[in-house]
């Protein structure tokens, strides 16, 4: 593979934090964002504001609250983590539309974007202080 086309691919099947944001602001009906992190609830407790949460292991049994006309964004942990991409390719195999959120919930918090804390059962926009 070229770089370019390399490049190019990698551009089509991720959103970086700001653009998704971006995206999500000009058409805000057109994704929908998906936490696929594996693992006990506790340890998942935060969460990028407004996503569905339905763990990688579970997809197959929930497909049906998955719609097929959104955009589907998948995220997990950070960029060592490949829980996500595992997600993308069950769910584009299922005739859905994929991206992955580069860098999952790390690079959210990193930007200080907004996240729900289900322990403290409230918003949270983290100003990292």
């Amino acid at each position: 593979m070229h770089a370019l086309d390399y490049f190019n691919a990698r551009l089509e099947a991720t959103f970086s934090p700001m653009d998704y944001m971006r995206a999500t602001q000009l058409n805000p009906d057109k994704y929908l964002l998906i936490d696929v992190r594996n693992g006990p609830s506790h340890v998942r407790s935060l969460t990028i504001k407004d996503a569905v949460i339905i763990p990688q292991q579970e997809l197959s049994n929930r497909l049906h609250e998955i719609p097929k006309e959104k955009e589907i964004v998948v995220y997990c942990w950070d960029v060592w983590c490949n829980t996500a991409a595992k997600a993308a390719i069950f769910l584009i195999e299922h005739g859905y539309t994929v991206k992955e959120l580069s860098g999952g919930i790390a690079a959210w918090k990193e930007m200080n974007f907004p996240v729900t804390d289900a322990s403290q059962g409230e918003d949270n926009f983290d100003c990292g202080c």
